[in-house]
């Protein structure tokens, strides 16, 4: 919500300061020039990314439209930690399932914030799975989970790179656009000097549409998709916490407390919190 209210702002501060200073509104519609500049930048995006990373920058740029990860989805995901860490902890064969399964799991259907994260829902059953079918050294288990990582940040981080580059040439394309109509106007000099200069005004909105879509719509969002991108990657960090306590067979709660310091301090539950509802999971089980 706050991604598009940003943009309304930039809209309507610049049309707003615009039509104050006596500006003709009619004149900033201008069709043919945004289908050049939003052709071209279609276009490039086509030849410079694949398939999957577009798809990719599409579920971004609708995750950025959502507001940030709370304070109740960070005790979600410690509340699960807590859970798995405790069933394993009584019978760890008991947690096969549940990791082999999430979509049938009764532990993983109370937590569905979780369970909606395909990202983190893999990372935490594909660390148990390691776990249960061939126990590995903590130090060897950090390094494992360090590697899925340092992969999926990197997959991450191509969306908002792109949308970058996307916007740093749009101010290239406005001006490609500005000089066809340019040339358009070099047809006209017979015409006389309103429909001259009717014309140039036409193509100079091709250089401001450029500008302003590249510092005031593609800079910012893809700033917007590293921030939730950040945000999910603390989520692994935090899960990542939990797990690497578990190898060093801690309890469950010990687990859980490294889990939660991870957490940002802006959205982190304090320790009574989680305390009751460890102990009300502890005696709903």
């Amino acid at each position: 919500m706050l991604v598009i209210l940003g943009f309304i702002i930039v809209i309507g501060s610049v049309v707003g300061g615009y039509v104050l200073h006596n500006g003709q509104l009619a004149l900033l519609y201008q069709p043919t020039e945004f289908l050049i500049i939003g052709g071209a930048g279609i276009g490039a995006l086509i030849v410079s990314a694949p398939l999957s990373q577009i798809k990719m920058i599409m579920h971004q740029i609708m995750g950025a439209l959502k507001p940030s990860i709370s304070k109740e989805k960070h005790t979600e995901l410690l509340l699960l930690l807590y859970e798995l860490c405790r069933t394993a902890k009584q019978n760890p064969l008991s947690l096969e399932p549940h990791v082999e399964n999430p979509e049938t799991s009764e532990i993983f259907k109370k937590y569905p914030s979780v369970s909606a994260n395909a990202h983190l829902l893999h990372f935490i059953c594909d660390t148990l799975k390691v776990q249960i079918t061939a126990p590995m050294s903590p130090y060897d288990l950090e390094e494992l989970m360090d590697t899925d990582m340092s992969a999926l940040h990197a997959e991450e981080a191509a969306g908002p790179a792109t949308v970058n580059r996307i916007g740093d040439a749009m101010p290239g394309l406005g001006i490609v656009a500005a000089v066809l109509g340019v040339c358009i106007t070099m047809g006209k000099l017979t015409e006389g000097k309103e429909v001259i200069g009717m014309s140039v005004a036409a193509a100079l909105v091709g250089t401001f549409t450029g500008v302003v879509l590249s510092y005031g719509f593609f800079g910012p969002l893809a700033a917007k998709m590293e921030c939730r991108n950040g945000e999910e990657s603390a989520l692994l960090q935090v899960a990542k916490s939990a797990l690497l306590a578990f190898a060093k067979d801690a309890s469950p709660k010990v687990c859980v407390e490294f889990a939660r310091r991870k957490i940002p301090p802006v959205v982190r539950p304090n320790f009574d919190e989680i305390d009751k509802a460890t102990a009300n999971v502890k005696k709903a089980a």
